[in-house]
């Protein structure tokens, strides 16, 4: 491919506590969904990578897992993954909330990007939330915390401010090659973003009752010769109480958790979709670490 030195391209991540926004600004970037959204913290668990491309760029994002103390080997994997992706960027933005007040969590992220030796933007998400006349004060209280690059109040889900960070990490980044096709717009296989839908349902209809310990086991993904996809996939729970919550009366949970997932599905794919899920009791996943790397959580990922 001839070089283009009026193409600029490079690589970003996405840094802040559980819960600020993140995933909801990645996939306005992309144009559709490849990261589940919930507001329970501690949705991401995998370094998501978009892929943004128009016709003078290309930014590839890492939206990392919310970024906490971690309680057990699942979420140690989750905080390396989060601050290994800053070794592999041009540029790094660190997105708070602006209807929560700045605390231990975001000082401890500050703290950790005073060595990163990358331009840092600070994100200001959610300013649909607040009063106009309150963004000046919160601003105030991040803007000596470090030598940011830029400061962007911006809203993820409406979209302001957004288009106007994206042109400024345009400029940032240097002359370089579009490292994927134009139609490509995450390096995740279809399995793992399949497993994701059906995990964000879970979060949805479930809420309080289940907390972050499911885990989507895609056990079979077959698409047949009239171009129907079969799916068969195990949800994975801590505990028996669990199991009759998600299945529910006479399996009513389980269906709508099913029938949710399955429209996403479709939409991802292309494709009509079966659905078949089961739930099982595995007792102490999260701290075993066979479960995790069969799950994908795997040490080479961070």
């Amino acid at each position: 491919m001839e070089f283009d030195p009026n193409f600029h391209s490079g690589f970003v991540a996405i840094v802040g506590r559980p819960n600020v926004g993140k995933s909801t600004f990645l996939n306005r970037i992309i144009g559709q969904k490849i990261a589940i959204m919930s507001d329970k913290a501690q949705t991401t668990r995998n370094k998501i990578q978009g892929v943004y491309t128009d016709d003078e760029s290309q930014i590839v994002f890492l939206d990392t897992p919310g970024i906490h103390k971690p309680n057990n080997k699942l979420d140690d994997f989750m905080e390396k993954s989060a601050f290994s992706a800053l070794k592999e960027v041009d540029a790094v933005l660190f997105m708070v909330s602006a209807t929560e007040t700045r605390g231990a969590g975001d000082n401890f992220i500050i703290n950790r990007l005073k060595d990163i030796d990358k331009p840092v933007y600070l994100i200001i998400n959610k300013i649909d939330e607040i009063n106009p006349n309150k963004l000046l004060s919160i601003m105030d209280i991040y803007k000596k915390a470090l030598d940011w690059k830029e400061v962007f109040p911006i809203s993820a889900l409406q979209g302001n401010n957004v288009d106007e960070l994206m042109d400024n990490l345009k400029q940032l980044l240097p002359a370089g090659p579009q490292y994927y096709p134009e139609d490509e717009v995450t390096d995740h296989p279809e399995r793992f973003i399949v497993a994701e839908l059906i995990r964000e349902k879970i979060l949805m209809l479930a809420r309080d009752e289940i907390p972050y310990s499911i885990a989507i086991d895609i056990l079979s993904m077959k698409t047949k010769e009239n171009g129907n996809v079969d799916i068969q996939a195990d949800i994975l729970v801590d505990r028996p109480g669990q199991k009759g919550i998600l299945i529910g009366k006479q399996g009513s949970m389980l269906k709508k958790i099913g029938t949710l997932a399955r429209q996403d599905i479709e939409d991802l794919l292309g494709s009509k979709v079966y659905l078949k899920l089961w739930v099982k009791v595995h007792p102490g996943w999260r701290n075993e670490s066979s479960v995790l790397k069969s799950l994908g959580y795997k040490k080479d990922n961070y």
